[in-house]
């Protein structure tokens, strides 16, 4: 049985011999190397040689002023014309305030202003009084001195009693006397209209002041919105009394905005005022790339502005790289066309090849201007003319 199972056992498979070329394995082995060394010479090449100079960060995010529209006077609001997310130009109305108290005040002031004209007016007139006054007493003055001159010839004669003569002496010294009053009443009559005239009298002027503060503070009765923008954060409601310096909303100027890069200590040194920048939205995605240049670098990192900022020189210390915000200004044409809102977050990159820009921003500039509405208004200007003409 032994024999026959040797028989019937299946005899073992022979190995195949090799069917590849190792010449041709090792060939491709070698190119392949030779592609990888010199696609990593390639990217080196333009990484460190070829690349241009840059600082990224995305420790980005979008800022922009928020102006306040606070009152300037109490008063009771009456009417809104503008609310959260809506659109404003410069001149507005964004909220009125009930009129009737600053009306009366206004009246008023009119009322005082032309009795000062007409008080101013009657100065004028005492002043003339006074120089008659002065030409009368001269006149008393020049015939009580002929009478005491005839009495005193006639004395001597022994035509006129001696208590005569002393009466008419004395008739002389309360002419003198009469003389001197006159001229000190027109003194003091002058010396309230010496050097002006209605116009320029201290007492009209002061009336006009008084006026021109009726009228501003009756402009402030109706809020006007100083800048164009979006209205953000109204906490306002109609009937509401406020008082002065109440919150009332906040516009935000859309079309100037910026971005606040905060770069690490580290990445500052090769960045300058007005180098070109990049920068990428998360609201926008990489299909949307808006434009700026570099316009100045805080006057010190985030921990030295904080409020609790930390004190190193107590407890045990870690060094740990600090971040400087760095401004930089969009173009308005590209914010017109994808607006940003403040707050979004974004990624910002600045060109750092070139190094001929300042490290300090320029001089400071006023972006916005404050109106004045009220004190140099012409339709007051002109009111208060047509109350001294009339009253004139």
């Amino acid at each position: 049985m032994t024999d026959t199972a040797a028989e019937t056992a299946p005899a073992p498979t022979p190995t195949p011999a090799p069917t590849g070329k190792p010449k041709a394995r090792k060939r491709a082995f070698a190119v392949l190397a030779i592609v990888i060394v010199v696609g990593l010479i390639v990217w080196a090449v333009f990484h460190f040689l070829l690349a241009v100079p840059e600082e990224e960060t995305d420790d980005a995010y979008v800022a922009g002023d928020v102006v306040a529209i606070t009152a300037r006077d109490p008063g009771t609001v009456v009417a809104l014309h503008a609310d959260n997310t809506q659109s404003v130009k410069a001149g507005q109305p964004l909220v009125e305030l009930d009129p009737l108290a600053s009306d009366v005040a206004l009246q008023s002031a009119e009322a005082e202003l032309a009795k000062a004209v007409r008080a101013t007016r009657a100065d004028f007139t005492r002043v003339g009084q006074s120089d008659a006054g002065i030409v009368q007493a001269q006149a008393e003055l020049s015939r009580a001195r002929d009478d005491y001159a005839r009495r005193r010839g006639a004395a001597a004669e022994g035509a006129v009693s001696g208590e005569e003569l002393d009466h008419a002496a004395d008739a002389v010294k309360v002419a003198a006397a009469n003389l001197n009053l006159a001229r000190e009443q027109r003194r003091q009559a002058t010396s309230t209209v010496a050097g002006t005239n209605v116009d320029t009298n201290p007492a009209v002027l002061a009336a006009k002041a008084m006026y021109r503060r009726a009228a501003i503070q009756r402009s402030h009765m109706r809020v006007t919105a100083p800048i164009d923008g979006v209205v953000a954060q109204r906490t306002v409601q109609v009937g509401q009394q406020i008082q002065s310096g109440t919150p009332l909303m906040a516009i935000v100027p859309l079309q100037r905005l910026w971005v606040d890069a905060n770069f690490r200590e580290t990445q500052l040194k090769d960045v300058r005022i007005g180098q070109p920048a990049t920068v990428v939205a998360d609201m926008y995605g990489d299909d949307i790339v808006y434009h700026g240049r570099v316009v100045g670098l805080a006057a010190g990192s985030g921990n030295a502005f904080a409020l609790l900022p930390p004190q190193n020189a107590s407890g045990n210390w870690i060094k740990i790289v600090q971040r400087v915000p760095v401004r930089i200004a969009l173009d308005p044409k590209e914010l017109r066309a994808n607006p940003l809102r403040v707050g979004l977050s974004v990624k910002a990159t600045v060109d750092t090849a070139s190094k001929g820009g300042a490290r300090l921003a320029a001089a400071a500039t006023a972006p916005y201007r404050g109106d004045t509405a009220g004190y140099d208004d012409p339709m007051v200007e002109a009111r208060i003319r047509q109350i001294v003409a009339a009253n004139r």
